[in-house]
């Protein structure tokens, strides 16, 4: 993506009234940020339904200046800078509808990497809920040491999360509800300068944000959106943790939740998310790796006879390619390297089942068969 993608991009975002799911879409229907600028008087004959009133609102020079202003603080801080577009972009956020068409990151984390799961909880955590994150993600280092532990760097089972992590060589993303500007709150600048070199740290908002409170709701749907699954630690009976898991079941991602004593008021709201079938009961790390299938193969799948001489379709090869190039591979890492969408990579995997190519594993990952 070149430098003016990028400030088209960050420009939309900054044209008021268009929104998350207005500015995905228009990029989705046209094709890049630029072009939707581009193509501003035409949109209407690009896209019918598109109203005036929004063509009108992409008139916005003001957005275009402050675009090249954090533009410049992006370049000055070392920060990526990813749009949808690019290849970098956390692929499982991307399907979502109300994606952000920006993001800003720091750190060395992979966004996409195989198995990428949320904690999140109270602010007011229990000595209960800091360790079972302090078992928990100790266990699951050793079950599935490639996991990403995905956490909002707030107070409370956030902060426990990510500090878990940490202590365990596990890669660690805090999302926050702000710029790179700041750390919020301040108390967790420690943490948040160790995270940079074991993880990162990433946000949609441009610098000056204020960490106001409707930030934070925004930022549950990145944390459910970007990971395969939402584990809520600890919650009361209502809180920020339950709009994250809202935001899973909506994202059609697996939802855990810890229980608690039917009179502690701190697991209230997951005893109800188990209730209402809304959450899986979670007691132990081995018990969600087995749900989840992420068990680490211990002797290579069993072969399924490959057809020989098997035609196959341009977007077929290029599968094939990948998987024989890289090895075993989820199909959020395919969709993303084949730069396909995921209805239309899934159906082509099924083909490629059917012919004896490949063969799907546990927890959505592609096996090239010899």
């Amino acid at each position: 993506m070149t430098n003016d993608e990028k400030t088209c991009a960050i420009a939309l975002t900054l044209c008021e009234g268009v929104g998350h799911i207005n500015a995905k879409r228009l990029i989705d229907e046209v094709g890049s940020a630029s072009a939707v600028f581009e193509n501003r008087l035409h949109l209407r004959e690009l896209i019918p339904d598109v109203s005036q009133r929004l063509v009108n609102m992409l008139d916005c020079p003001d957005a275009f200046k402050r675009a090249e202003k954090e533009l410049n603080f992006v370049e000055k801080n070392h920060i990526t800078c990813l749009t949808i577009k690019d290849e970098n972009y956390p692929s499982r956020l991307r399907e979502c509808e109300d994606a952000p068409i920006v993001l800003f990151f720091k750190g060395n984390a992979d966004l996409n990497r195989l198995h990428m799961v949320s904690m999140v909880g109270t602010r007011m955590a229990t000595q209960y809920g800091k360790q079972f994150c302090a078992d928990f993600v100790r266990d699951l280092s050793a079950l599935c040491p490639d996991a990403t532990i995905v956490s909002g760097l707030a107070y409370g089972i956030d902060v426990h999360s990510h500090r878990a992590a940490i202590d365990n060589h596990l890669t660690t993303i805090g999302v926050l509800a702000h710029g790179l500007d700041r750390i919020y709150p301040s108390q967790h600048r420690q943490i948040a300068k160790e995270m940079l070199s074991n993880g990162g740290l990433l946000t949609e908002f441009l610098t000056d944000t204020e960490p106001d409170a409707y930030n934070f709701i925004s930022r549950n749907r990145i944390v459910a959106g970007m990971t395969d699954v939402t584990i809520v630690v600890e919650s009361a009976s209502k809180g920020g943790s339950l709009i994250t898991a809202s935001l899973a079941n909506t994202y059609n991602r697996d939802c855990f939740a810890v229980p608690g004593r039917i009179n502690d008021e701190k697991s209230k709201g997951c005893n109800h998310l188990i209730r209402d079938n809304k959450a899986s009961l979670i007691t132990n790390a081995e018990d969600f790796v087995n749900a989840m299938g992420w068990q680490t193969p211990s002797a290579k799948p069993e072969a399924i006879q490959r057809n020989l001489f098997v035609d196959l379709t341009d977007e077929e090869t290029l599968v094939v390619n990948l998987l024989q190039q890289r090895g075993d591979l989820h199909v959020n890492t395919l969709t993303v390297e084949a730069n396909m969408p995921i209805h239309q990579l899934t159906s082509l995997l099924f083909g490629l089942e059917m012919k004896g190519v490949v063969k799907a594993l546990v927890g959505g990952v592609y096996h090239l068969l010899a």
